[in-house]
């Protein structure tokens, strides 16, 4: 069973309607034991980061998260999921986030008045080395990406798919060990993203 995390940030049913296109079960809770019992686990989301952090203290969730992730169960970030996943946010005047991963969440800015903030729209992936989440997808496939701010990671070597907006070249795909995120939605990426989820859907989180 894939559970996705509930922790009232949105984005969960076009998340659940995605794997059930695919033929997945998905199970959307709060429950700590849930998520604990669970083969395989999605962190989506939308939304600010203060508000997201406090809905996942306030129920509970953090601990569980930590702990599917250190027993190695396969877990995917998407959006905002990748972002609390981090150290720090700043967002919100500056958020304390989970600290899983080591880096910020840093805001876009540009001087360019042309570019939009928030990014709302497609852009490509360049991969930086090959994960069975990327198999079959070909390098420079578009995703759909929604977001003010973007996260910023310390170790080089858990980047897997870079892209660029405002002037940054940023990381939009990371994984280490059983742990994957994404700053896109690959449930709202067409044909590619779906091939992304169905690759989650079989992934025993090794890489």
């Amino acid at each position: 069973m894939i559970v996705a995390v509930d922790y009232k940030a949105g984005n969960l049913t076009s998340v659940q309607l995605a794997f059930e296109h695919l033929g997945e079960k998905v199970l959307i809770t709060d429950k700590p034991g849930d998520i604990l019992r669970a083969e395989r686990v999605v962190f989506p989301g939308v939304g600010a980061a203060g508000a997201a952090m406090a809905n996942l203290r306030s129920l509970g969730l953090i601990e569980p998260i930590r702990e599917v992730i250190e027993r190695g169960t396969p877990f995917l970030g998407i959006c905002i999921g990748i972002q609390l996943l981090l150290g720090y946010s700043d967002e919100d005047g500056g958020v304390e986030c989970t600290g899983i991963v080591k880096g910020r969440a840093k805001k876009f800015s540009s001087a360019d008045p042309m570019c939009k903030i928030p990014q709302m729209g497609w852009n490509g992936l360049s991969f930086t080395r090959s994960h069975p989440l990327l198999e079959g997808i070909e390098n420079q496939s578009e995703f759909y990406f929604v977001h003010s701010y973007y996260p910023a990671v310390e170790d080089e070597s858990i980047v897997i798919g870079r892209t660029d907006y405002a002037d940054v070249n940023f990381a939009a795909m990371i994984a280490r060990g059983n742990l994957a995120a994404v700053q896109f939605h690959p449930e709202r990426s067409g044909r590619i993203g779906l091939k992304m989820l169905a690759n989650f859907a079989k992934w025993e989180g090794t890489c």
